[in-house]
C-alpha cells in the first residue's frame, strides 16, 4: 500500500453502504468523472446481494445487522451536500481509502466519526497505531457507543434491524392495481438511463424497476462482446436523472404493467423527472404508455414541443413537418365545400383558392383485401365499405357550407405504386375545428374511423393525437361503429343514371311526389347533377329545367368538345351553391337517355333562377310552361342589360324607330269574386275565386263519397314532407291538405290546400291521396294574397287588434278583389266588402289600427294620398293615442318608419 496526503472537494456523493461513498466533481459539459472513497479505520456492515442471473447455484445475500440503517444514515446526512475528502491510502488494485467532511474543507464534520459515535459501524482495531490522533479518536467514540448501547451495541446484537427485502413481485398487476395509482414512498437506488430507475418501495422493501410512463430516453446498448455503446446523450440523460433522483426520497404512482413492465411516474418536491427529461431535450414522448400517464398527457406533448422548438439536445437536428409554410398557410379559416371522403374534404380559402384537405392520423373505414368484394357488380366505395357511408354522412351534415379552423399538421410526400399499393399524390393533413370541437376526434369517438399508428421516430402526426387515441379508446369500450359486435349496416342504393327502362318505370313516383328530398352527390355542369334520393334509395341524373348552360368540355365520339365560354364558373357556382346539400326537386320529364328533368330548389331559392341571375345560363323555350318563366325572363333581361358574363358581346337587334306618345301608366282595377276561407297572424290571408267554387264543392262530394264506399285503412300511411295527401279535419270530414314537416306519427304539420289553414294531426288522420282527385284534376284553391299600401304593425298586441277586425269583417264572406302589385311571397291586393264596396284596408287607416305603406309608382300615387289623409286624424284612435310618433324612434313603439 502507499500513502497519500491528497485533498480534494466533491459534490454529488453516492452512498455505496455505510463505509463506502462515491463522489463526483462538477459537470463539465458532460458527465463528471467518479471516485470511490472507502472510509479509513472503520467497518459497516454488507447490503445485500441479489444472487447473479444465470446461475442457479448462487443465492440472494440479505443484509448484514445495520447495514442498511448505515446506509440510511450517511445518504440522508450527504445526498445533495458538498463534502471534502482526504485520500490516505491507494492500493495496488486502485482502491482508495480515506477520510470524508461535511462541507469544503476538513473542518466539517468527519462521517466516520459520526457512524461510529452512532453505533452504525466497528474500528478496525487491527490496525491501530498509537501515535494516530484520528484512530485513537475513533476507538474512544466506540467504547462510548458500546457503553450507551446505541446501534450494533443494543441489546440482542440488533439481528430484528436486518430488512426484509423483496426482489420479485408474485402478481406485479394485482400489486399496481391495489394501490390505486396513489403515491407511494420511495428511494431511487439506481438509474439504468435517464428513464429507467430502480426503486425501493417503502415500507415493505420492494426492489422494483421502474419505467417512466410517456417517455424514452437515449439508451446504452450492449453489444456482441458485452460492451456498452451509449446512444447519443444516453450518458447526459442519465447523469440528469441521477444529480437529481438518485438516492433520493421520492414518491412514486405505479400506473400500469404492460408484459411486465412497470410503468410509473416519480414525483419530487423540486419537479416532475419525467417533464424535465422532455422539456431539456433528454427524452421523447412514445405512444404506447403515453395513454396511462396520470399527471395529463398535454403536459408532456408541450414540453416535447417546447424542446424541438429550442432543437435542444436529442432534437439538435429537428424540423417541424410545416417548417417551410408560411403562418397563413399553416393556420387558416376556410370554407367546407365538398366531403371527398370519410377523411379528406374540400375548402374553399378566403383567396377563393380551392384546397383538399386530409384529416391528420385518422384512418376511414376500409375493406380488408379482396375477399369482401362482390366481383358481379361495380365495388361503390361510399355503400360497399361499412360505415363509410355514415362516416361521410358524419362529415356533411356537421361542415357543409360552414367555416371551419384549420392547423397544418404536416405535408405528407408523395408516394409511388408499390406492390399492392397505389399512389398517392402530396397530402395536406390538417386538424379541422369547428365551434372548438376537433372533428377527427368526434369521427373517431363515433367509432366512424381509426387511428394510424406511427414508427416512434414519425413526427408526422396530428398535434392532438393523444385525443385521439383516447377518442379510439373510449369507442372501442362502448362498442360504436367500426368497434360494434352488432351486423354492419348494408345500403342497397340503385343506381338508374342512364338506365332508361328503370328512369322510365321511376317517373311517374317523383312526378307525382310532387317536391321531393335529395343530396347532390355530384355536379357535372352547371346544370346538370348527380343526386341521392334517400327515401327511394337510388341514385339519379337530374337536369335542370327552363334553362340552358354553357357546356363543359367533354369526350365525344368525334373528339374532345370544347368547353363553351363560362361552363367552369357556372360549374362552380352550382357546386358552391348545391354540392353535397339536402335540396328539393319537382321532377317534370324525362330526355331519352333517362336523366329526369326538373326544378331544384335549395333554402327557398330556384337554381335555374340563380344561374340566370348571375348571367350563367340562359333561359330555354321550354320554360314557357312553366310557373317560373317570367321570373326567368326577367332576370335574364336584367343581365343582358348589363351586359354581364355570357351576355358580355350581346348585340341588340337595330329597330325602326317609331314615335310614340308616352301615357302616365294607370292603375287598372279588375276587381273579382272572391271567397276569403282564412286569415293569417302576419295579416296574410287566403282566398278562394267564386267562379270555381262549385268545382271544388263537386270534387269533395265525389271524394267523399269514394272514401265512404272504400275507407281507408287507419295507420297505413307514411307521411313525407311535400306529400298531397287527405286529412280528416276536426269536423269529421276529409279534405285535400300538404304535409309541411313530420316531427313524429303524432304530430305531422298540415296545409289545407284548398282553405289556407293549418293544423298539428296524428298520422292515423291522415290517408293517400286518390289519384282522381290530385292537383292535376284540381289545383290547390287556397290562394295567399297579403293587403296592399298597408304597413302590417310590429307590435303583437298592436297587430292581433287587427287580425281580430279583419277576421270580424271578412272571414267566411264573399268579397272584391284587385291585385296591385306582385311582392316577394304573394300578390298584394285591395279588396273591398262584398256589399257595400267599401275598401276593407282603408277602413283599417280610418281606424287608427294601421299606416299607409307609401309606393312610389305614380299610377298608385291617388290611392295612397287618400289613405295618408287618414293617418293622423283628431280622434287620436288606436296606435295614434298618443299623438304623431313618427318623429321618434319608431322602434321604440314597435313600428318602423
Amino acid at each position: 500500500m502507499s500513502k497519500h496526503g491528497e485533498k480534494c472537494g466533491s459534490v454529488f456523493p453516492k452512498v455505496l453502504s455505510g463505509c463506502a461513498i462515491i463522489v463526483r466533481g462538477q459537470p463539465r459539459g458532460g458527465p463528471p468523472p467518479e471516485r470511490q472513497i472507502n472510509l479509513s479505520n472503520i467497518r459497516a456492515g454488507a447490503m445485500a446481494r441479489r444472487a447473479a442471473q444465470g446461475q442457479p447455484d448462487t443465492k440472494d445475500t440479505p443484509d448484514e445487522p445495520w447495514a442498511f440503517q448505515a446506509r440510511e444514515f450517511l445518504r440522508k446526512k450527504l445526498i445533495g451536500k458538498e463534502v471534502c475528502f482526504t485520500v490516505e491510502i491507494k492500493t495496488a488494485l486502485g482502491r482508495e481509502y480515506g477520510m470524508v467532511y461535511l462541507g469544503r474543507d476538513t473542518t466539517g464534520e468527519n462521517i466516520a466519526d459520526s457512524l461510529v459515535n452512532e453505533g452504525l459501524a466497528t474500528v478496525r482495531r487491527e490496525g491501530i497505531r498509537g501515535n494516530n490522533p484520528d484512530q485513537a479518536r475513533l476507538c474512544e467514540l466506540e467504547d462510548q457507543a458500546k457503553a450507551s448501547k446505541k446501534g450494533l451495541w443494543s441489546e440482542g446484537g440488533g439481528t430484528h434491524t436486518i430488512r426484509d427485502i423483496k426482489y420479485i413481485i408474485e402478481n406485479p398487476r394485482n400489486f399496481i392495481d391495489s394501490l390505486h395509482q396513489r403515491p407511494i414512498n420511495a428511494i431511487i437506488e439506481h438509474v439504468r438511463d435517464g428513464s429507467v430507475v430502480r426503486a425501493l418501495l417503502l415500507p415493505d422493501y420492494y426492489l422494483v424497476t421502474v419505467m417512466l410512463s410517456g417517455v424514452k430516453c437515449p439508451t446504452f446498448k450492449r453489444e456482441a462482446d458485452g460492451a456498452e455503446s451509449p446512444e447519443p446523450f444516453a450518458a447526459e440523460a442519465k447523469f440528469f436523472t441521477e444529480s437529481r433522483l438518485l438516492q433520493r426520497d421520492v414518491q412514486i404512482i405505479l400506473e400500469s404493467c404492460p408484459n411486465q413492465i412497470i410503468l410509473g411516474t416519480i414525483l419530487h418536491p423540486n419537479g416532475n423527472i419525467t417533464e424535465l427529461l422532455l422539456k431539456e431535450g433528454f427524452a421523447r414522448c412514445v405512444d404506447w404508455s403515453m395513454a396511462v400517464y396520470t399527471q395529463g398527457a398535454e403536459k408532456l406533448r408541450a414540453a416535447e414541443r417546447s424542446a424541438k422548438e429550442r432543437k435542444v439536445r436529442i432534437w439538435k437536428d429537428y424540423v417541424a413537418p410545416t417548417a417551410n409554410l408560411d403562418q397563413k398557410d399553416r393556420q387558416f379559416v376556410a370554407k367546407v365545400m365538398q366531403v371527398v371522403n370519410a377523411d379528406a374534404m374540400v375548402v374553399k380559402l378566403n383567396s377563393g383558392e380551392l384546397k383538399t384537405i386530409h384529416l391528420s392520423s385518422i384512418r376511414p373505414p376500409r375493406i380488408e383485401g379482396e375477399k369482401n368484394k362482390d366481383k358481379d357488380k361495380r365495388f361503390r366505395p361510399l355503400y360497399d365499405i361499412p360505415y363509410m357511408f355514415e362516416a361521410r354522412e358524419f362529415l356533411r351534415k356537421k361542415l357543409i357550407g360552414k367555416k371551419v379552423n384549420v392547423t397544418v399538421d404536416y405535408i405528407r410526400a408523395a408516394t409511388g405504386p408499390g406492390e399492392g399499393t397505389p399512389a398517392f399524390s402530396e397530402r395536406t393533413c390538417a386538424t379541422v375545428t369547428i365551434g372548438g370541437i376537433n372533428i377527427a376526434e368526434a369521427l373517431v369517438s363515433k367509432g366512424l374511423a381509426t387511428i394510424i399508428r406511427y414508427r416512434q421516430d414519425d413526427d408526422q402526426r396530428s398535434s392532438h393525437y393523444d385525443e385521439l387515441l383516447a377518442a379510439e379508446a373510449r369507442a372501442i369500450k362502448n362498442g360504436k361503429g367500426l368497434h360494434s359486435k352488432k351486423e354492419v349496416p348494408i345500403h342497397r342504393v340503385a343506381d338508374i343514371s342512364g338506365e332508361t327502362q328503370k328512369a322510365k318505370q321511376f317517373l311517374p313516383f317523383l312526378q307525382r311526389a310532387g317536391r321531393s328530398e335529395a343530396v347532390v352527390e355530384y355536379v357535372f355542369s352547371g346544370s346538370r347533377l348527380k343526386l341521392y334520393m334517400p327515401k327511394e334509395t337510388c341514385l339519379i341524373t337530374f337536369l335542370l329545367a327552363g334553362i340552358e348552360c354553357p357546356r363543359s368540355s367533354r369526350n365525344m365520339p368525334g373528339g374532345m368538345q370544347v368547353a363553351e365560354p363560362f361552363s367552369d364558373e357556372a360549374m362552380l357556382f352550382t357546386k358552391e351553391l348545391v354540392l353535397q346539400r339536402e335540396v328539393e326537386v319537382e321532377v317534370e320529364s324525362m330526355d331519352k337517355a333517362g336523366n329526369f328533368i326538373g326544378w331544384l330548389h335549395i333554402e327557398g331559392v330556384n337554381l335555374s333562377i340563380a344561374l340566370v341571375e348571375n348571367a350563367l345560363s340562359k333561359v330555354h323555350f321550354t320554360a314557357e310552361r312553366s310557373a317560373y318563366y317570367k321570373t326567368l325572363v326577367s332576370a335574364e333581361e336584367s343581365c343582358r342589360q348589363r351586359k354581364e358574363k355570357i351576355w358580355a358581346n350581346y348585340e341588340e337587334k337595330p329597330v325602326e324607330e317609331v314615335v310614340h306618345v308616352t301615357e302616365e301608366k294607370e292603375r287598372v282595377a279588375n276587381y273579382r269574386a272572391v271567397y276569403v276561407t282564412e286569415i293569417c297572424d302576419t295579416l296574410h290571408f287566403y282566398t278562394q275565386d267564386v267562379e270555381t267554387g262549385g268545382q271544388l264543392e263537386s270534387l269533395m262530394e265525389t271524394m267523399r263519397a269514394e272514401i265512404a264506399s272504400q275507407p281507408p285503412v287507419e295507420g297505413s300511411y307514411a307521411p313525407r314532407r311535400g306529400d298531397i295527401c287527405i286529412a280528416k279535419f276536426a269536423d269529421g270530414e276529409w279534405y285535400r291538405a300538404k304535409v309541411e314537416k313530420v316531427e313524429s306519427p303524432a304530430k305531422v304539420h298540415v296545409f289545407y290546400i284548398d282553405y289556407g289553414n293549418r293544423e298539428v294531426v296524428s298520422s292515423t288522420r291522415l290517408a293517400a291521396m286518390p289519384p282522381a282527385f290530385g292537383t292535376r284534376i284540381l289545383p290547390a284553391q287556397a290562394t295567399e294574397h297579403a293587403f296592399a299600401f298597408i304597413q302590417v304593425p310590429q307590435d303583437e298586441d298592436a297587430r292581433a287588434d287587427v287580425v281580430d277586425c279583419i277576421v270580424r269583417d271578412i272571414q267566411n264572406s264573399q268579397c272584391l278583389m284587385n291585385v296591385e302589385y306582385s311582392g316577394v311571397t304573394c300578390p298584394h291586393v285591395t279588396i273591398q266588402f262584398g256589399d257595400t264596396k267599401d275598401d276593407v284596408g282603408l277602413g283599417l287607416v280610418k281606424e287608427g289600427l294601421v299606416m299607409v305603406d307609401v309606393r312610389k309608382e305614380k299610377h298608385l300615387q291617388k290611392i295612397v294620398s287618400e289613405g295618408m289623409g287618414y293617418t293622423v286624424g283628431d280622434e287620436r284612435l288606436n296606435i295614434w293615442r298618443y299623438g304623431d310618433f313618427r318623429a321618434d324612434d319608431a322602434d321604440e313603439f314597435g313600428y318602423r318608419r
